[in-house]
């Protein structure tokens, strides 16, 4: 009988591995094919949506962390991080040991708000980029896999796409006082050229999150409210 089980369970992870089709190419040579495991056995449609919605909203996380520690050099050097890559890697290192990560329980509306102080000395890629993948990881439960028995929140989901919009509004916005470019510089449209990557890269994040809010919105049968928010208030949506 129990021979019979595994018999069973290797031709069912034969079969679901022979219908994996080709893997998507990214342009940096990355593919996004996992392997089959059968662990996956224990997955619904929606846990396998949700991982995959994770995995590019991390994706799109670290890019940004990049992108805006390369705009904004003199912040990584605060902290004493000799690179980009270095400083970006710090942060993105908490994910392997999340449970035990400081970033789990942290304040991410207070950290949002630290990085766009006038006397906040401290590493302000850091501080508002800790908060956008605290609050981020809230809305996934704090988990990075999902099982059948596991249940996100769609309302959740919906409100974290919300708060991004205010905390990238208030990044585009923000500046010190009589400073004639803001906090932390991000798109340019002057004598630089036209760079417009950074909201790119939100509006997709945004978008993974609004996405799967619907997908768990419509699996759970439970309508989100939807709210307008005033992104100049800088006043986040609870989690």
């Amino acid at each position: 009988m129990i021979y019979g089980k595994f018999l069973a369970l290797g031709l069912m992870a034969a079969v679901l591995v022979g219908c994996v089709g080709s893997p998507i190419q990214r342009k940096d040579g990355v593919q996004t094919q996992r392997t089959f495991t059968l662990e996956a056995l224990a997955k619904s449609d929606v846990d396998q949506v949700s991982e995959t919605a994770q995995r590019e909203a991390l994706r799109h996380l670290r890019v940004l962390t990049e992108k805006l520690y390369r705009r904004n050099p003199a912040e990584f050097r605060k902290a004493g991080h000799a690179s980009v890559e270095a400083a970006t890697e710090s942060l993105f290192a908490h994910l392997a040991v999340w449970t035990e990560s400081p970033l789990k329980g942290s304040d991410w509306e207070r950290d949002f708000r630290a990085a766009f102080r006038e006397d906040f000395i401290g590493d302000r890629v850091h501080a508002y980029m800790s908060a956008m993948l605290a609050m981020v990881m809230t809305a996934y439960e704090h988990k990075q896999q999902f099982f059948i028995t596991d249940k996100l929140d769609a309302q959740k989901l919906y409100n974290s796409a919300r708060n991004i919009e205010i905390a990238v509004w208030k990044l585009s916005n923000a500046r010190l006082i009589d400073a004639p470019t803001t906090i932390l510089l991000t798109n340019s449209m002057d004598t630089e050229g036209q760079n417009l990557s950074y909201e790119r890269e939100f509006g997709k994040l945004i978008a993974v999150q609004d996405v799967l809010a619907l997908v768990i919105e419509d699996s759970n049968n439970r309508m989100i409210t939807r709210v307008v928010q005033n992104a100049a208030s800088f006043v986040f949506l609870p989690l």
